[in-house]
């Protein structure tokens, strides 16, 4: 049996939507037609985005963060896995997402892991997500892991809302200060020069409303044209990061060297890596297969690839602390962790102080860079708009003296 979305009419006209187990697509038709329902569209329970009538349901870090706590709560209650499903795809909180959750039971009962299920059911799906329940699977501490990953995204989910709301004020400055230099530089500078010279046909304009008049010009030629190429190579650029692994791993190195950028990823590499290798150990994990999943945890593919490799030193006797000193993002603190905890026999505590240490370094650095960087953008949108009264200051200033 397998779950299908539908969409119809019943006998009085009214809209029926809904979900439906049958053998296909033909049978799911014929079952609602006996209840007296007319099909319009009957599709797999997922894929309702084919559907023109249905809309793409976006699984945010919230929705996500709920269905990992509810789901961590029945399989810790002692509830079969499928079982777990059928009692969240009732949930209130998941009303909106039945169809997703029916993709990821029938998944289930055709033999696919739950890891696997999830990637293919909710396209937000992070790498590390995956990973980790992946992890959890294999470990069988799913509930456990479940737990955390519902912690991280709370915290992932906060500090977004952090960010927004931070940067709500300094955009709104922003946004206003670029519709006001906009329309000055298109309007009111062009109007200024043209009055200037018809009245001193001898008289030059300053250095800065020539320059500002240059860039209306460029930006009413060439403005819409850049904006264009711009949103092109970005989406170019994507594709090629999804399908082009060797593509995606160079651009996955590059990351680390942007200022401000590189230090985030950095530090959210670490966490996670520490977090999840501590995880495996703890439960039991051989170190080599831990070590690789937590490779893969961090969301990097070029991380990923240097521990795939370094695995295979550690495979052939190599220690935990060596590898890591010969991966770039790990080598400078989380090394020295490492060669600690091999040396104490406490590995797996060690892990989980770091974990600690790393994500109040990620707090605090999100913390001072949103409080630098308000001031900063409205700072940056300040001296724009000063540009600008001056370039149309200047030249009336100009024309008093030359009228005196």
């Amino acid at each position: 049996m397998k779950t299908f979305e539908y969409k119809g009419f019943n006998a009085s006209g009214q809209v029926q939507k809904g979900l439906m187990e049958a053998m296909d697509v033909k049978n799911a038709r014929e079952k609602l037609a006996r209840q007296g329902v007319l099909a319009e569209w009957v599709g797999a329970a997922g894929d309702s985005a084919a559907s023109p009538w249905s809309r793409p349901r976006r699984f945010g870090l919230l929705q996500r963060s709920i269905l990992y706590r509810e789901l961590a709560a029945l399989l810790r209650a002692g509830f079969p896995l499928v079982h777990a499903l059928d009692v969240l795809i009732q949930s209130p909180e998941m009303t909106a997402f039945q169809a997703n959750l029916a993709n990821i039971r029938d998944q289930l009962r055709e033999g696919a892991s739950l890891a696997d299920a999830f990637a293919h059911a909710i396209p937000e799906l992070l790498a590390y997500e995956k990973s980790a329940i992946q992890a959890g699977e294999r470990a069988a501490v799913l509930d456990t892991l479940l737990e955390r990953l519902a912690s991280f995204l709370d915290e992932q989910h906060r500090l977004r809302e952090r960010i927004v709301s931070a940067l709500i004020y300094p955009a709104i400055i922003v946004t206003v200060a670029i519709a006001i230099g906009v329309g000055l530089m298109s309007f009111t500078v062009p109007r200024i020069a043209a009055m200037i010279e018809q009245s001193h046909r001898a008289a030059t304009l300053p250095f800065l409303t020539q320059a500002m008049l240059s860039a209306g010009r460029f930006l009413k030629i060439a403005g819409l044209p850049i904006l264009a190429l711009g949103i092109a190579g970005v989406l170019i650029v994507r594709r090629r990061v999804r399908r082009n692994p060797d593509f995606r791993t160079s651009v996955s190195a590059k990351l680390f060297r942007i200022p401000v950028w590189g230090r985030a990823s950095l530090l959210l590499a670490n966490l996670r890596f520490a977090r999840t290798l501590a995880l495996l150990l703890n439960a039991g994990i051989p170190l080599i297969e831990s070590f690789t999943m937590a490779g893969q945890a961090t969301g990097n593919a070029w991380i990923q690839e240097l521990v795939r490799k370094e695995a295979e030193t550690i495979r052939h006797g190599g220690t935990l602390a060596e590898a890591l000193r010969r991966i770039p993002p790990f080598a400078n603190t989380l090394a020295g962790w490492m060669r600690v905890g091999e040396a104490s026999g406490s590995l797996e505590h060690l892990l989980d102080n770091a974990g600690n240490l790393y994500q109040q370094q990620w707090e605090r650095f999100i913390t001072r860079f949103l409080t630098i960087l308000e001031p900063v953008l409205i700072l940056i949108a300040g001296l724009f708009v000063l540009l600008i009264v001056l370039a149309i200051l200047i030249p009336i200033l100009s024309m008093n003296q030359w009228l005196k």
